[in-house]
């Protein structure tokens, strides 16, 4: 048992040597992005405009203004624009996809006003402060390979703070355990208030780095849940029935979504461009615990209107149930303002970890060499 606990001390030491500013570099910067959109919208005075009646939802025509204001700008833009339903009066938010670029091409952003008639900003992904930040902590600005790099990475940080409470277990008094001797010595000090701090921080910086692998890593996540719990089933693949046609009014296209989702919130409409991709209709229902990305949708013919297909959260299994809690975990959404305000601070855990954890090693160090000094012959 000793040669264990050793072992398990010098891993822990070594990992948090080798990934702790890493790991200080994600926390900081996922503290940064809990409130990103508000922390933009204090950036860009340009988009904090006033509305004069309630936020747009199924009914409102400011979805049609809007598209035919980006249409009119950059007609050179043919590929898909989609619009955020965010229930809060104020700026609408929308983007543009361009064709073939899939979920992490460089889109663009813009701001219109509430009415959907005039451009307030537009912005490329990652060229502002906030994506820019958002690019850092999910793939360290190096793409698919940094992604993967981070989620990797994540691996090593949870066994990093499993083998801290493997250390930290107490073999006699808890009490003793979690005790803070005021008057030790410096390398005493720091050592209770790295246990204390990881220990108060431990449940949900074991959460964000769980779920941060699992976002990061996809595909082996899924294939983890496929031999757990069951595969998780994937996206329909639904095209208009035509390839070229005048495109449906997007107010027709969201009355067949609210057929099909009566009790459900509208979340964000996607337009494509000319061929025959389909509106898309995002949704959220009752059920769901994503609120801005929800994981329902309807699938609606640009050229006729018709309803061709839907995916509805209450029909999933468990493996997309588990996939769907990742990000509104991960960013806090799920549980309101306070989860979102308490992950703001445990984001700042990790720096007090690294710098108590190095300073004391330091500290060890030099001691130990000083003992050598002094008893050498």
């Amino acid at each position: 048992m000793p040669r264990i606990r050793a072992f398990i001390l010098k891993l822990h030491l070594w990992l948090g040597l080798g990934i702790g500013a890493l790991f200080v570099l994600l926390g900081l910067t996922g503290s940064a992005l809990v409130f990103y959109e508000g922390l933009d919208a204090a950036l860009h005075p340009a988009i904090r405009v006033a509305a004069t009646g309630p936020a747009p939802g199924w009914d409102s025509p400011v979805w049609d203004r809007a598209l035919a204001t980006v249409r009119s700008r950059w007609p050179e833009r043919t590929g898909a624009w989609r619009f955020e339903a965010s229930g809060e009066p104020g700026a609408l938010a929308a983007r543009y996809q361009p064709p073939g670029g899939g979920h992490h091409g460089r889109r663009v952003m813009v701001w219109l006003s509430p009415e959907g008639t005039e451009l307030l900003r537009e912005a490329e992904w990652g060229g502002y402060l906030m994506t820019w930040l958002y690019e850092l902590h999910m793939e360290l600005l190096l793409g698919d390979g940094g992604r993967a790099f981070v989620g990797w990475a994540g691996l090593a940080m949870a066994v990093l703070l499993l083998s801290g409470l493997w250390a930290w277990w107490p073999r006699g008094s808890l009490a003793r355990a979690l005790h803070f001797k005021r008057g030790a010595v410096r390398s005493r000090r720091l050592r209770d208030i790295h246990k204390l701090a990881g220990l108060a921080g431990l449940p949900l910086l074991l959460m964000l780095a769980i779920t941060g692998v699992m976002l990061a890593l996809p595909d082996e996540s899924n294939a983890v849940l496929a031999g757990t719990v069951g595969a998780p089933t994937k996206a329909p693949q639904v095209r208009s029935l035509a390839a070229a046609g005048v495109q449906v009014p997007l107010a027709r296209a969201l009355a067949s979504a609210r057929a099909a989702f009566p009790q459900a919130r509208l979340a964000w409409v996607e337009s494509p461009g000319p061929g025959n991709g389909v509106i898309l209709v995002r949704v959220q229902q009752p059920s769901d615990p994503s609120t801005r990305f929800p994981h329902s949708y309807a699938y609606v013919d640009q050229h006729t209107g018709a309803l061709l297909a839907t995916r509805d959260r209450k029909a999933f299994g468990t493996a997309n149930v588990i996939n769907n809690w990742l990000h509104p975990l991960h960013d806090g959404s799920a549980g309101g303002v306070g989860l979102r305000v308490l992950l703001l601070l445990i984001g700042l855990l990790p720096a007090v970890l690294f710098v108590t954890g190095l300073w004391r090693w330091r500290c060890v160090r030099r001691a130990a060499q000083q003992h050598r000094v002094a008893t050498s012959p």
